[in-house]
């Protein structure tokens, strides 16, 4: 049986183009760039596990992280996301030009910049609270009157607008986040967000777990993104994934970053190459 078959057999229709085309989108100016960053284990703090990375992403711009298990990837954007991984952290970052500290993840939201966590069950989603709860999450001020005091009828109208915009499949946005499918708690995690109006969005593994049909409602959503002016980072261990929607792409391995490649020069035979031969130097 071939993958198409299997494709068609799980969701219904035929999908002759897995990773959905973006039209007139404008890659602009650096919205962030990382330079020198290095991060040690927060535990085994003579470890070096982040080495020394420099890199940026556009306005407009997918761009791919791609890396074998243990390269890096995960800990180098939680390291950025407000230092929540790491110690000894050192290096700068610089967004639309400026440099700025992001110490904790509180700045870091404030600065623009968002990161979607590969494990939603456990760090990204509280399953046992309800969507419109979970939608609002990382914006709390913004359903929040001047005493600091939830207003749960504008709670329950942005979880609804984001349950439209991203066609999350529920019985409605009173329902527990833990009684729906792998694919629609990951756009509510997405929803939650996008609420928080990041210009950079980290997405890591953004469609690990979840079927062909949901990861192509993903996808779709990371293109309004980039159509909107924002810049998303997208960490994937699926080189068709990041072969397929990538602007450009960094490969990682052992903690640095041994190769640069644009999406339409990028094959899967040239990424492992970078790979196997950062290990043999």
């Amino acid at each position: 049986i071939s993958e198409d078959r299997i494709i068609r057999g799980m969701v219904g229709r035929e999908m002759s183009d897995r990773f959905p085309k973006r039209h007139d989108v404008k890659i602009g100016d650096v919205a962030m760039e990382v330079k020198n960053w290095t991060v040690y284990h927060p535990v085994y703090t003579d470890k070096k596990i982040v080495d020394d990375v420099s890199f940026y992403v556009r306005k407009g711009e997918v761009l791919g992280i791609s890396g074998l298990m243990g390269a890096g990837r995960t800990e180098l954007s939680m390291s950025l996301f407000g230092h929540s991984y790491g110690s000894s952290i050192t290096g700068q970052v610089f967004i639309n030009g400026k440099e700025v500290k992001m110490h904790s993840t509180k700045s870091a939201i404030e600065h623009g910049l968002a990161y979607v966590t590969e494990d939603r069950k456990g760090n990204g989603l509280i399953l046992s609270n309800a969507i419109r709860s979970n939608t609002t999450l990382a914006n709390l001020k913004g359903v929040s009157n001047k005493m600091g005091v939830i207003d749960t009828d504008k709670e329950y109208a942005v979880a609804e607008e984001y349950r439209d915009k991203l066609r999350t499949k529920c019985t409605g946005v009173e329902q527990f986040v833990g009684n729906l499918s792998g694919g629609n708690q990951q756009k509510v995690l997405l929803a939650k967000w996008m609420y928080a109006g990041p210009d950079v969005m980290i997405l890591d593994e953004p469609t690990r777990g979840i079927d062909v049909g949901a990861k192509y409602e993903i996808y779709n959503i990371i293109n309004t993104l980039v159509s909107e002016g924002k810049s998303v980072i997208m960490i994937s261990s699926e080189l068709p994934e990041i072969l397929g929607m990538s602007d450009r792409i960094y490969v990682m391995n052992e903690g640095r970053i041994v190769g640069e490649f644009k999406g339409s020069e990028a094959t899967q035979e040239g990424i492992m190459a970078a790979i196997l031969k950062s290990s043999n130097d």
